[in-house]
């Protein structure tokens, strides 16, 4: 019987009585006290089994969204509920994907006689793609507790990986709310009246006085003051590059995750904002071009065509970039380009191509600080080698430094980042350029 299974309970008993059998070879009165507890014990036994497999027992479901959202912790529920007439204890294995290599998820929990009870545990993933969970396992164990009875439900199950939506929902109800500031976005002081006319309203307490309408003050005999909306319809672009630099892993996600994951929250915020959202990825080729357009469908084809996106070994092609910008982006736009620099030297090979872009179009370079280094700096060295580390380890945290100068020196904008702060960063970037009337 295959969903029967023995208890530790059980073995104790049966050890327990091979020590009494052994010592009725001693001690004669023994031997009618073992043989007694031993039938008691097998029919303990019989009955344990009758009880468990008389009736259906256990209920059981995992339930998880429709998708898994990468980089998050995303909320897997078990539903039980007991069918038996009395108390039970069970044991729960749930059958996660391989990708995550955990042997560790094993549940307890004790449920009273037609009792429900809903149970909660986290899975965070670091790859996207399909994941395979098996079946949920329940193992049921009366109060006798000599046998237990497996159940299986939810076997087979497929769910994909996207990016975080689960961040783009978070920034998404932060922007709704006015609570950006909780996730370390700025206030932005909006520079001059560079924004559209929408309409005269009256004066209330917190309006700038500079906007006040005097000639509709007059007309109304009250304060009247003009109302400004940003203008619309600007095109934002993320571009991103995966190429061999975009492999390096940071807290188990690798920066072309990361990248993927602030494309897709900033271009939820640029579409809150009447904004276009578009997307660019490239390596040694083009990968992905997807126009800039606001309407309702736009991040669902934006996340749809993340999903599928993978890193290569081979060099990027910024030439190739240049040209499908040209040729395919005819107004002037915000181009974000998420991108890995080491050296000075690999930013110049390139500048030739980011100086015929900002010609046209609004340029934010966007890379990535190496926050390992920056922990080597921070630690006292103890020795000469410790010294000769922490050297190298400047030079290369100067050499980031410089490329942030020389791209400002070119007219184009740049943004060193931590791969954890990447989303909040690019986000003021946007915001900055937004109300300085740079878009």
């Amino acid at each position: 019987m295959k969903s029967l299974y023995l208890s530790v309970r059980f073995f104790l008993v049966i050890c327990a009585l091979v020590v009494l059998f052994s010592l009725a070879f001693l001690f004669d009165f023994l031997l009618g006290i073992a043989q007694f507890l031993t039938i008691l014990a097998f029919l303990l036994l019989f009955l344990d089994i009758y009880l468990l497999f008389r009736q259906k027992g256990i209920d059981g479901k995992r339930a998880t969204g429709e998708k898994l959202s990468n980089g998050d912790e995303n909320e897997i529920l078990i539903y039980l509920q007991n069918r038996y007439g009395f108390d039970v204890l069970i044991g729960i294995i749930d059958e996660i994907p391989f990708q995550f290599q955990r042997r560790d998820l094993y549940f307890e929990t004790k449920l009273k006689p037609n009792e429900k009870k809903t149970l909660e545990y986290k899975l965070r993933p670091t790859e996207r793609g399909e994941y395979s969970f098996g079946a949920l396992n329940l193992y049921a164990t009366s109060p006798i507790g000599f046998a237990r009875r497996r159940f299986r439900y939810d076997q087979n199950q497929f769910l994909p990986v996207y990016p975080s939506f689960l961040q783009m929902r978070k920034y998404e109800l932060l922007a709704i709310s006015n609570r950006l500031t909780e996730e370390g976005i700025k206030k932005i002081r909006r520079i001059g009246h560079n924004r559209e006319f929408e309409q005269i309203k009256e004066y209330v307490a917190g309006d700038d006085v500079r906007t006040i309408n005097w000639k509709a003050t007059a007309r109304r005999n009250q304060l009247m003051v003009n109302h400004y909306q940003d203008e619309k319809s600007q095109q934002v672009y993320n571009v991103i590059d995966m190429g061999r630099v975009m492999k390096m892993p940071f807290e188990e996600l690798s920066l072309l995750d990361y990248a993927i994951n602030a494309s897709l929250v900033l271009s939820n915020i640029a579409l809150l904002k009447d904004d276009k959202a578009g997307l660019i990825t490239f390596n040694h080729q083009m990968k992905s071009f997807l126009p800039a357009r606001r309407n309702r469908t736009q991040m669902q084809s934006i996340l749809e065509t993340l999903y599928n996106q993978e890193t290569t070994f081979q060099e990027s092609n910024y030439e190739s970039l240049y040209v499908t910008a040209r040729r395919k982006i005819n107004h002037r736009s915000l181009l974000i380009i998420y991108t890995n620099f080491e050296t000075l030297g690999s930013v110049k090979r390139q500048m030739p191509f980011f100086q015929k872009l900002a010609q046209s179009h609004v340029l934010v370079v966007v890379f990535f600080e190496n926050t390992e280094l920056h922990q080597l700096l921070e630690e006292p060295a103890q020795n000469t080698e410790g010294i000769y580390i922490q050297t190298i380890a400047e030079k290369f945290a100067y050499e980031k430094r410089l490329i942030v100068k020389e791209l400002n020196s070119h007219g184009i904008y740049a943004i060193l980042t931590p791969p954890q702060k990447l989303t909040a960063n690019t986000i003021n970037q946007y915001l900055e350029l937004k109300a300085r009337g740079v878009i």
